[in-house]
């Protein structure tokens, strides 16, 4: 059950991050400003985010996983309902920082609770099940956002996080013990927070505001200077403290260090996926919102079928061998979507599509179960925090990656907005940077993640 109520968690903060893009001109219209000013309202909740995920991991130890846990369930229910009973932009955004709050701390601690209650030899089988949500929460929230603004309301997609919110406070209540409320008591590194806070906010905004065109280039230039000078302070800060708020110490630890260098090129995928699918649905081949959402959707389908197929493969033939190989697979199958145009059959490009998220979602399962394999069970709270902070970037720069290169395609060949040819090049070079985590995944040791089957030999 504890990776169902933390698959609960993720599912609704990741389809509550993507649904909200669909039904910004209608909130536009009912508020009475231009279309473009709501973009404020996803950049709030993704600053919001980036900054207090590093920050979990000295919470969960110090008040308690359990108790962390059940307050960002709430607090994300709560500004839910505030965020559909909004009557103004700033209103809006108001509450969208807030939900980013409980959404930063919600899954981090979650997973927590799951590496702490769960033996690792039964790791592997709790990761496969828990990617599951984190692949489809993206390919969702396009249809479903479509389908409650085209036949309901956009407050909807605020308010159908409340039935999601109340089953999680039951489950947890019910299911999660007591003794996850495991205390260790260390002082906040308080430094540490504001210069990571300020490197992660002004790097994921920068990425936000490369998708969107929504303020000059020079501006967001400044932000990504800040925000790697910040990185650099924070680097030389966390080698002189004893417990920094994020310990890159955990780097040295070989799967740990190519789960996030590794994992985060192929983690591009999650979030330019969809972004790139719906522009080229949408814009390119002139689908309605809800075609476009249906056949992006098939993706889960794939994801769905290796929930079944990811631990007998890993245990088969090892971590190395299939992070490997299958990078070389889904870097290819993302690619290959470059082929589509208006006249390519529907059944084809599900099809390719299927099978990229079966890819997909294998790379995901070895990548985010092998970065636990070799953490200390002291250290598994704030390797958490620093596992979700590198996901939190690699999901943004997924689109932003994908935004830029739409750009600088659609600059160079003289296009007054982007056109089908433009947007396929998105898929080239995402695929391409999958295929160089290949390069990382080669230097793990030929037993790595071995402790995570040892008990299933």
């Amino acid at each position: 059950m504890v990776p169902f109520i933390v698959g609960c968690a993720l599912f609704m903060q990741l389809l509550d991050a993507t649904v909200i893009t669909i039904a910004i001109p209608a909130m536009a219209e009912d508020f009475g400003v231009p279309p473009v000013r709501l973009n404020t309202a996803i950049t709030a909740y993704l600053m919001a985010a980036a900054v207090f995920v590093p920050v979990c991991g000295w919470a969960a130890d110090r008040f308690g996983a359990r108790r962390v846990f059940l307050t960002s369930i709430l607090i994300f229910t709560i500004s839910s309902l505030g965020g559909a009973s909004s009557s103004s932009v700033s209103e809006l955004v108001g509450w969208r920082i807030v939900q980013g709050f409980g959404g930063a701390m919600m899954v981090p601690v979650g997973r927590l609770i799951m590496l702490r209650t769960i033996p690792k030899h039964e790791i592997l089988r709790a990761m496969a099940f828990l990617s599951l949500p984190a692949l489809m929460g993206p390919i969702f929230g396009p249809p479903i956002g479509g389908f409650l603004v085209t036949y309901a309301a956009w407050e909807w997609i605020f308010l159908m996080n409340l039935p999601i919110g109340l089953l999680g406070l039951y489950m947890t209540l019910r299911f999660i013990p007591s003794s996850a409320n495991e205390i260790i008591r260390k002082p906040l590194d308080l430094l540490g927070f504001v210069l990571s806070a300020i490197c992660l906010a002004t790097l994921v905004a920068a990425f936000e505001f490369i998708a969107s065109q929504t303020i000059p280039g020079i501006w967001v230039g400044l932000m990504v200077a800040v925000g790697l000078g910040c990185g650099y302070l924070y680097r030389e800060h966390a080698r002189r403290h004893p417990n920094p708020i994020i310990d890159l110490r955990l780097l040295d630890i070989p799967t740990f260090r190519a789960s996030i260098l590794g994992g985060n090129l192929c983690r591009f995928t999650v979030s330019a996926t969809p972004f790139l699918l719906a522009l080229l649905l949408q814009t390119g081949f002139g689908m309605s919102a809800m075609s476009a959402g249906l056949i992006t959707f098939s993706s889960a389908l794939g994801a769905l079928l290796m929930k079944f197929g990811a631990p007998p493969i890993l245990q088969r033939w090892g971590y190395r061998r299939v992070l490997i190989i299958n990078a070389a697979l889904t870097g290819i199958s993302l690619a290959l979507c470059a082929i589509f145009t208006d006249t390519t059959p529907i059944w084809l490009m599900i099809t390719l599509l299927v099978i990229s998220g079966f890819f997909r979602s294998l790379q995901f399962t070895a990548v985010n179960t092998l970065g636990f394999a070799d953490i200390p069970k002291p250290r598994l709270s704030i390797a958490s925090g620093f596992s979700a902070m590198a996901q939190q970037l690699g999901i943004s720069l997924g689109v932003g990656i994908s935004a830029l290169v739409i750009n600088l395609s659609t600059s160079l060949q003289g296009h007054e907005k982007p056109m089908p040819s433009d947007i396929t090049v998105g898929f080239v070079v995402i695929g391409a940077f999958c295929l160089l985590s290949i390069l990382v995944f080669r230097k793990l040791p030929i037993d790595a993640g071995a402790s995570l089957q040892r008990n299933n030999q």
